[in-house]
């Protein structure tokens, strides 16, 4: 797993999993302490996360929201959308573009 960027926007690339948690965890936690307004997380290079990872993304989220900034997901892998999809966190998390149609439960 790698991160690269600032305070307001983070590459995250490699596999989000138990392996590299405590390491994203300090890294996210940093950015969103360190900066102001929206941060956002581009997750285009993510190859892979597992429950760890996702909350990983998630005690971002509460942290951010303590901050009174906002955490927002860009670019996220099909594959993640539907996970997002299936446990509802798509509408807990701002996701840049919303989830694609195709990510979502037909009625």
């Amino acid at each position: 797993m790698h991160i690269r960027g600032d305070h307001a926007e983070l590459v995250v690339g490699g596999r989000l999993d138990v392996r590299s948690a405590a390491d994203a965890r300090t890294v996210l936690h940093s950015a969103v302490d360190d900066g102001v307004g929206d941060l956002v997380l581009d997750l285009t290079d993510l190859d892979s996360w597992d429950a760890t990872g996702l909350g990983v993304i998630m005690g971002a989220h509460r942290r951010a929201g303590r901050c009174g900034r906002r955490l927002v997901l860009r670019g996220v892998p099909p594959q993640m959308q539907r996970l997002l999809v299936a446990t509802r966190l798509h509408r807990i998390l701002a996701i840049e573009g919303g989830i694609a149609a195709e990510s979502l439960p037909r009625v």
